[in-house]
């Protein structure tokens, strides 16, 4: 853990925001105690962050930069299909590394605010849609999807999978269930889904 005297008082912000968020829930976290748990003043957090949703959506805004920022770290030279199964396991490995982000990411991107603000879209989110659509349209255009389905309804069956997926195994463990499942099923379903999307040589190649 970081020394909290060489942190700036906005990252301190971000760690006890993200902590409290996971563990309290946003509704039941004030922005009083986000301050004292960064040992800092309310209104410091309303100067970096303007209210307590700025200060949920910087959050959702830096974990989306950083899941983006694994794009950097796949050879864009290798064919989309194995960057793509390259990005899955960049993503579910990153979230698994930082369980308050997956909770928040889980839950708390998908609640409606008292104010009516739905999904919490931030800049960083959507360009990474952007770039699995472009990923998925390089596939198509290669003649590699099995149906003309457009990249963004692909795209978005994939996201729906995998976030169904740990968002019901995160469930049951609040529940103090097993969930029946591991993160490596979840894997083994994506992939059984985009195998069953490729041209059947296609799928044949990436078995082989």
């Amino acid at each position: 853990m970081q020394d909290k005297e060489s942190t700036s008082s906005r990252d301190r912000i971000l760690q006890a925001a993200k902590h409290l968020f996971a563990q309290r829930g946003y509704e039941n976290t004030s922005t009083i105690m986000i301050a004292r748990a960064a040992s800092t003043s309310e209104s410091q957090l309303v100067k970096h962050f303007g209210s307590k949703d700025g200060l949920l959506e910087a959050i959702f805004e830096l974990g989306w930069r950083q899941m983006g920022n694994l794009f950097e770290a796949i050879v864009d030279t290798a064919p989309p299909v194995q960057r793509l199964r390259l990005l899955v396991d960049h993503v579910l490995a990153g979230l698994n590394r930082d369980p308050e982000l997956k909770e928040l990411m889980l839950f708390e991107s998908r609640r409606i605010r008292k104010q009516g603000h739905a999904v919490l879209m931030t800049g960083s989110f959507i360009d990474f849609m952007r770039k699995l659509d472009v990923m998925l349209a390089e596939m198509r255009q290669r003649g590699e999807l099995r149906f003309d389905f457009p990249p963004q309804a692909v795209r978005s069956a994939l996201m729906g999978i995998c976030e169904g997926m740990l968002r019901d195994e995160l469930l049951a463990r609040r529940k103090g269930v097993e969930s029946g499942y591991s993160i490596e099923d979840v894997k083994a379903i994506l992939e059984m889904v985009l195998t069953s999307l490729l041209l059947p040589e296609q799928a044949r190649r990436a078995h082989s």
